[in-house]
């Protein structure tokens, strides 16, 4: 998983920041609007995707097989905001998977499975 160059180091942190990641957050949370370091992570990523995806969305894939519920969860979003088909099929996998992570909107903190929030995402679309 390890790239060379210092741009390739910095993608391969954020990924294994994502892969150990406990708490999905897309924005900041609490009252202060604190970014979270899996927060950040995951904007690094996404920029990533925009910038070289052939070699980020390598590491997006090794995420979902890889990483921590919240870390799947936040790789079928890049997903799905790369490839709606890989997404959806993503989201699909993950729909069994009944370990919970922590959520957060704002200041709303609660809990979720994979099961539950990937069917919420497919029922989206």
């Amino acid at each position: 998983m390890l790239g060379i160059g210092k741009k390739d180091r910095e993608l391969d942190a954020a990924v294994k920041e994502l892969a150990k990641a406990d708490t999905l957050a897309f924005g900041g949370v609490g009252i202060a609007s604190t970014l979270l370091p899996a927060t950040e992570a995951y904007r690094h990523v996404e920029r990533a995707l925009d910038e070289h995806p052939e070699e980020a969305r390598k590491k997006v894939d090794w995420l979902l097989k890889h990483g921590s519920p919240a870390g799947k969860a936040y790789a079928a979003t890049l997903l799905d905001r790369v490839d709606p088909e890989a997404g959806r099929a993503a989201w699909t996998r993950l729909r069994d998977d009944e370990r919970e992570f922590t959520t957060f909107s704002g200041c709303v903190m609660g809990r979720a499975t994979l099961r539950g929030y990937a069917t919420e995402r497919l029922a989206a679309d």
